[in-house]
């Protein structure tokens, strides 16, 4: 069995990353992520892997670039300011179609922000923070185990699809400490078969071509085409969700990440006063689990929205329940975390 094991949210990540078969790292340390740049400083030599410590993040989001090239399992990590820095080459990733994993650990914002847990880059994660017809998948966990649960799947994503994977956490997941079971590491042979268009020396056959664009306008339309495609298959198959509580609920509760945690927990504070009402904890962001929760709420009285920021994912909530029923939302924001007892309020105050 297993041996659970006391650990700090991004060095947990860091190590689920390292058994998931990635040995290369790039990255740039910025808090509240900076834990898990160091781990990988000292976990990547142990495995005979690859770590270096960029210069920026324009620097590292672009070192990933050019090592993604070769097909190996390759990340970085950091946070919000960090994660706008490295737009531009989030987008020649996407447009080169090559499997990468992202972890931002967001923090308070706009502009340099707070080091507090804040869940105001949704918009930039989900919708695409860079140039061009792009997205990336993204997986929000919602406790440290769960994190370390989805590393593997966010590589396997990025190496089934060829996409950019971005597992989206917050300041209190990456700092916070919690027991965790760690996987098996993973057989690196059989993963990263890539040899149809990895860049690995070409002896014995034609030259690949890795690019993220075509100035032929025929030709770059056919490569988005492609690209389109891949977003299909995954909106088809890839949508993740956990529900509690919904089948008698009249009113639903909806969250993701450390929030959606927290909603667990209102949940059953207001049952036990006897206000039935059920959770959904969105687990991809992207693709979004529009259709799974239409259903989800049919025939409830309304779903309270809470997140810290202003309201993002709302939106994709209202867009989910097309009119259905009502949406209200509830967030703080700057680094500050809604607390059960102040969601329970609010809840009740709708109910009135």
């Amino acid at each position: 069995m297993a041996e659970k094991m006391m650990v700090k949210g991004n060095e947990a990540m860091a190590e689920a990353a390292v058994r998931s078969g990635c040995r290369l790292y790039f990255g740039y340390p910025i808090t509240p992520q900076s834990e898990f740049t160091e781990y990988m400083a000292r976990r990547m030599p142990e495995v005979n892997g690859v770590f270096l410590q960029s210069e920026s993040e324009v620097a590292a989001v672009n070192m990933v670039y050019g090592a993604a090239c070769t097909g190996h399992r390759v990340m970085t990590s950091t946070s919000s300011p960090g994660f706008s820095l490295m737009q531009e080459g989030v987008s020649y990733i996407a447009g080169a179609r090559l499997p990468t994993v992202f972890v931002n650990v967001v923090r308070g914002g706009p502009g340099l922000g707070d080091i507090q847990p804040a869940q105001s880059d949704y918009f930039q994660s989900t919708k695409g923070g860079g140039h061009g017809d792009y997205h990336l998948i993204v997986l929000a966990p919602g406790s440290i185990q769960e994190a370390v649960d989805l590393m593997e799947s966010a590589f396997n994503l990025a190496d089934t699809y060829r996409v950019p994977v971005m597992m989206l956490a917050d300041g209190m997941l990456g700092q916070m400490m919690e027991p965790v079971v760690f996987p098996d590491f993973v057989e690196l042979e059989g993963i990263n078969d890539h040899s149809d268009w990895g860049l690995r020396g070409m002896e014995g056959r034609e030259p690949h071509k890795v690019t993220s664009f075509d100035i032929d306008p025929v030709k770059l339309e056919e490569m988005n085409i492609v690209v389109h495609k891949s977003y299909e298959e995954i909106k088809a198959n890839e949508v993740r969700f956990e529900t509690s509580d919904l089948e008698d609920a009249e009113y639903v509760l909806v969250g993701y990440g450390t929030m959606g945690r927290i909603l667990g927990s209102v949940v059953k504070t207001a049952r036990k006063q006897g206000i039935r009402v059920g959770l959904f904890r969105p687990i991809s962001l992207w693709p979004f689990p529009y259709s799974e929760l239409k259903t989800a709420t049919k025939g409830k009285k309304f779903c309270l929205d809470v997140e810290m920021s202003t309201g993002q994912m709302v939106e994709d909530v209202r867009l989910s329940v097309e009119g259905a029923l009502p949406i209200h939302f509830y967030g703080r924001t700057g680094g500050m975390v809604p607390t059960p007892d102040e969601v329970l309020k609010e809840l009740v105050r709708l109910i009135g």
